[in-house]
């Protein structure tokens, strides 16, 4: 197994008892929730003198309610308290949640059970800020979206299982004692693995908790747009709830009316899409090199919005006349095909909100982490009762019917993906080099761990082709500022990606003076703000596959801003559609895909001895005979 596999993750204290504390929190909301909601429908309809479909919107606001009245207040105390305390207080709450619960359960106290349905989702919410605050604090940088994977993976799975959990008890002749037998039973246990959760210091010790509901909401909400990449990150993850919520609400009706099928159709559906989400969760650890990797959420957008659109066209077009059960999706294949596209849509959806979460948590400051998760909890409820109204209109007034439900949010979701993506550069950015590295070049690197995790410096390297910055970029962890001869700007094909990417564009002194000052100018900013500034001291691509002379620019740059260099060699790009062999670059076929690329690293060179001479020979070093 993979030393970095976050596998490995679930035999360490520092997250074992936290992820199995979560997955049965997750899994005790959705045993209760589910189990009050069956025997409401079908065991006591008329218990509460209320229309049943109005119990169940009922029960679903009452539940969803305290993350818009609690989170922010829960995201406070989560950055002013101790977390593992917090989860502690919360997972012993649960067990006098669940003890009320079943002697409701037992005396058939319907009202009690829809108020205690209200506690429940506080509890929740005042579990959900520590949960994902804690992670950044218990696993290391290269674990984060490992981790994270895992929590979404068992969130859903926990979901799937406890949701045909309750189907089953609520089969059985003795439903509400069972019921209230599996709540207590998963409460005390969840509190047990609880109070094995490593200590996770305060964040903000001095932090003022403000209990106004309203003005804490205003207040975080406000905070969290300060950071224009985490807000349309949070954003981003909530249209997901927005789009997920659309789904798992109308399977039953599609099953039934679309479909003719029974409610195994119904738990077959959602287990597919459920599987298909942790899937795709764990596969993002693997895509994204156990690192963040923003350019697989744009991959991920797109997956699901495609299989979105083909799910409506394999709805078929005429009910069956007999009544399907979940067998006969196995064996008829325009069934199969609606199976393979849930799974599809949700296999994408994992891969599109992991390494959102976990850019959150990098991204925010460590002081306000809790809270801003706190945003990102209102706005995810917000966006989840924006899809019951949404869809309200669209099959009331509208009738579009559910599988054009379907298509519409399928293709909404393209629409706001690119929104944010054109916010965001960083996203586009990182899917371009995502793709390149994964596509026409498979890149191995060896001695990256040589570049600091923090603090300036410049890397050097040699120059072979139009697409080196972008597999340096791809390979690297940190966010590197490029420095290039003005001239590539002018690329057909790349010069408009380098212009997003914010690279330096630098000319000869005798040819453009100004572009020139300009560029020094810029390096030395970057540097003195502690950024990583990458040159290619060649100062141009080779035309005959070796290293060109290293200018003396590097020497003037380290005059500036003493730094340590890095020395780096790229190997086996000579030959490729972007280099100048056999002719100018992009004017010959590709000839070569999923190319063997290998980027190597070697030692620091302190400022004071690094010199250009000295360099190129250190990068000849590393390159070898690997051009």
């Amino acid at each position: 197994m993979d030393q970095h596999s976050q596998f490995q993750l679930l035999r360490t204290r520092r997250f074992l008892p936290f992820f199995v504390t979560q997955f049965l929190g997750a899994f005790n909301d959705n045993i209760y929730k589910n189990c009050l909601m069956l025997l409401i429908a079908f065991s006591a309809p008329d218990a509460l003198g209320l229309p049943t479909n109005l119990v169940m919107n009922l029960a679903a606001g009452l539940f969803i309610l305290p993350f818009f009245l609690f989170s922010a207040t829960a995201g406070q105390m989560a950055d002013k308290y101790e977390k593992s305390a917090i989860m502690r207080k919360v997972k012993l709450a649960e067990v006098i949640i669940m003890s009320a619960a079943a002697l409701a359960f037992a005396t058939n106290s319907y009202w009690v059970l829809l108020i205690l349905l209200f506690v429940m989702g506080a509890q929740s919410t005042f579990f959900g800020p520590a949960k994902y605050a804690i992670l950044p604090q218990h696993v290391r940088d290269i674990e984060l979206v490992g981790a994270n994977a895992l929590v979404e993976m068992g969130t859903f799975v926990a979901i799937l299982v406890g949701t045909i959990g309750a189907a089953l008890i609520v089969e059985q002749e003795n439903a509400r004692l069972i019921a209230s037998a599996a709540i207590i039973v998963v409460a005390v246990l969840g509190y047990l693995s609880s109070r094995a959760i490593p200590a996770a210091p305060s964040a903000n010790p001095e932090l003022k908790v403000d209990y106004n509901p309203l003005r804490t909401t205003w207040k975080i909400l406000k905070q969290a747009r300060e950071q224009r990449g985490v807000y349309l990150a949070v954003m981003a993850i909530s249209w997901f709830w927005f789009l997920g919520a659309s789904y798992l609400t109308q399977f039953p009706n599609f099953a039934k009316t679309v479909l003719n099928g029974d409610a195994s159709v119904v738990s077959l559906l959602l287990a597919m899409f459920t599987i298909g989400i942790a899937f795709g969760s764990m596969l993002c650890d693997r895509l994204s090199g156990h690192r963040i990797e923003l350019g697989i959420v744009p991959l991920g957008s797109l997956g699901v919005t495609l299989f979105g659109i083909d799910f409506f066209f394999a709805v078929p077009s005429d009910h069956s006349v007999n009544l399907l059960v979940w067998r006969d999706f196995f064996t008829q294949p325009e069934l199969t095909r609606l199976l393979i596209d849930l799974a599809g849509i949700g296999l994408f959806g994992g891969l599109f909100i992991v390494p959102l979460y976990a850019f959150i948590q990098q991204r925010t400051p460590i002081e306000q982490r809790a809270r801003i998760i706190a945003a990102n909890n209102i706005l995810n409820a917000l966006f989840m009762v924006a899809s019951a109204v949404a869809g309200m209109i669209l099959l009331g007034p509208l009738d579009l019917g559910i599988p054009g439900l379907f298509l519409v949010i399928a293709i909404m979701n393209m629409v706001v993906t690119l929104y944010v993506y054109s916010q965001v550069p960083e996203f586009a950015l990182r899917f371009v080099i995502w793709m390149l590295s994964h596509t026409l070049y498979r890149v191995k690197s060896q001695g990256l761990d040589q570049i600091p995790e923090e603090g300036s410096a410049v890397l050097v390297c040699n120059h072979v082709s139009f697409v080196d910055a972008l597999l340096i970029a791809g390979s690297v962890r940190r966010p590197i500022r490029f420095v290039m001869d003005h001239q590539i700007f002018k690329s057909p094909l790349l010069g408009w990606f380098f212009k997003l990417a914010k690279t330096i564009p630098i000319a000869p002194r005798h040819k453009d003076e100004a572009i020139y000052q300009r560029a020094f100018e810029s390096i030395s900013q970057e540097l003195k703000a502690g950024n990583l500034i990458c040159i290619f001291p060649e100062g141009k691509l080779t035309r005959d596959g070796e290293i060109n002379e290293f200018r003396s620019g590097i020497e003037t740059i380290l005059g500036n801003d003493p730094v340590p260099v890095i020395p780096m060699a790229l190997q086996g790009l000579w030959g490729s559609f972007f280099s100048h062999k056999g002719g100018a670059a992009f004017t010959k076929p590709p000839r070569r895909f999923w190319s063997r690329v290998r980027l190597l690293a070697g030692e620091p060179v302190p400022a004071e001895n690094a010199t250009a001479s000295l360099l190129e020979q250190k990068v000849r070093l590393l390159r070898g005979d690997g051009a």
